[in-house]
């Protein structure tokens, strides 16, 4: 077979049917927990200004420095001339920016919000890690109570409970103070390592100049053991903040939640404060987590809002799917195929489409009348789609009105009246199991005057 000419780009991928089948799973599950919980969906366009992210996120972030993808354009408007565009690369900071914009400070608080798309990061490809890939995002505005956080973190739990990987992962917990904190140790780090640049690897020397923070979760074993010896985060954090996240950890014990406290745990972030956390593969650690979240209280005035503080967790739906695919768990789905309908003749055809949609329109999953190929041809077909049962419609039976019933799983057949044929095979299928869709929201009339 010859290669193909084009090829998906480096670091995306196509989410083929297969894989389709779990993430509409994963998506199930967290709309429902979401629904159960007071959230409402919210989206946020593809690409917004690129300052937001390099004031939310950080300008030395790895995030905003080396992955963001820049969007260009030809026909450029008058106002957007002084602007840069950037794909987004997570939700929070559009969220935030969508919660000032829309005046949503004026609703009940706390505001509860999240979504489900695509994002983009131009970082370097590798297992499990893409450059376009699929995120579900929940976010808790306007109110800060360590109630809020663990209730945040047990939805989420949830979530992993449903999709069946909850036992792989490990629920890794910090306390980082407030902004004040963070800025008292991160002067400490850069005193600690004065005299002692030269014994860290190239990547943690610049992440010491732009953002000594991220050498707490540096992979580089000599900065692992340079940081043996250096002052912990605990020494710089202020007494509400310990009594804070004390009272966050006795919340999580209350509900019977897991955790690991990881004193090296920052995130990526700068716009984090406060609780941090992540879900960490039990074998292999960071490198499989599936995502983790935090509190951000000064992003939402960092953008020009009022002082409102927030919590939020971003999970990567590809990893799920790697989760559950190596657990063991077969995504339910409805794409089966019910019953398949094979004919011969022109007025065999005629007949088959009128019982295909009939049997469609009864919540049966339905495939037939395809091409001109022979009835043995066909039969193979529908072996190939699966099909539970087989309607063979012939000249023969046009003309007695009668249709063939073949099971294909028990390789037996019979013969029965063409306009018994819809209410049989619901019969054998069961009322139960077909796929029927009603919208059962009664719409509110509304007076024009």
């Amino acid at each position: 077979m010859s290669q193909p000419q084009f090829r998906t780009p480096k670091g995306t991928h196509d989410v083929l049917p297969e894989d389709h089948q779990y993430m509409t799973y994963i998506k199930k599950a967290v709309r429902h927990r979401a629904r159960q919980a007071g959230f409402r969906r919210i989206d946020t366009p593809m690409y917004e200004n690129k300052a937001i992210f390099e004031r939310g996120i950080g300008e030395h972030t790895d995030i905003v420095e080396k992955e963001l993808f820049l969007v260009t354009s030809k026909q450029r408007e008058a106002e957007e001339k002084e602007a840069e565009f950037a794909l987004r690369p997570e939700f929070t900071a559009g969220i935030c920016r969508s919660y000032i914009e829309h005046g949503m400070q004026q609703l009940p608080q706390p505001v509860e919000l999240y979504a489900i798309g695509q994002c983009f990061r131009h970082d370097r490809p590798q297992k499990g890690r893409y450059r376009q890939f699929h995120q579900f995002d929940m976010e808790v505005i306007g109110l800060k109570d360590p109630s809020i956080d663990a209730q945040l973190i047990q939805v989420i739990m949830n979530i992993f409970k449903d999709i069946r990987i909850a036992d792989r992962l490990q629920l890794h917990i910090n306390n980082i103070g407030t902004a004040e904190n963070r800025v008292a140790y991160t002067e400490a780090l850069k005193d600690f390592f004065i005299g002692k640049e030269r014994n860290l690897p190239e990547i943690d020397r610049d992440r010491l100049t732009t953002n000594p923070l991220r050498l707490l979760d540096s992979k580089e074993e000599d900065t692992q053991i340079l940081l043996k010896s250096a002052p912990t985060f605990e020494q710089f954090l202020d007494e509400e903040s310990k009594a804070y996240h004390k009272t966050l950890l006795e919340y999580l014990d209350t509900l019977d939640i897991e955790y690991i406290e990881n004193p090296k745990l920052v995130r990526g972030l700068d716009y984090y404060t406060q609780t941090v956390f992540e879900f960490q593969d039990k074998e292999t650690g960071a490198q499989n987590a599936v995502g983790g979240g935090g509190r951000y209280d000064g992003l939402i005035e960092l953008f020009g809002g009022q002082p409102t503080p927030g919590v939020g967790f971003a999970g990567g739906i590809e990893r799920m799917v790697w989760h559950m695919k190596q657990a063991g768990v077969k995504a339910p789905h409805k794409d089966q195929v019910d019953v398949f309908v094979a004919q011969l003749g022109p007025e065999a055809k005629k007949e088959c489409l009128k019982l295909i949609t009939g049997l469609r329109d009864k919540g049966v999953h339905t495939l037939g009348a395809l091409g001109e190929a022979s009835l043995k041809s066909q039969m193979r077909l529908a072996d190939k789609f699966e099909a539970r049962y087989t309607l063979l419609l012939g000249k023969m039976e046009v003309k007695t009105g009668t249709i063939i019933l073949r099971d294909m799983a028990a390789g037996k057949q019979q013969e029965i009246k063409y306009k018994d044929a819809i209410s049989k095979v619901i019969e054998l299928l069961g009322k139960d199991n077909l796929d029927t869709y009603t919208i059962r929201d009664r719409f509110v009339e509304v007076d024009e005057d």
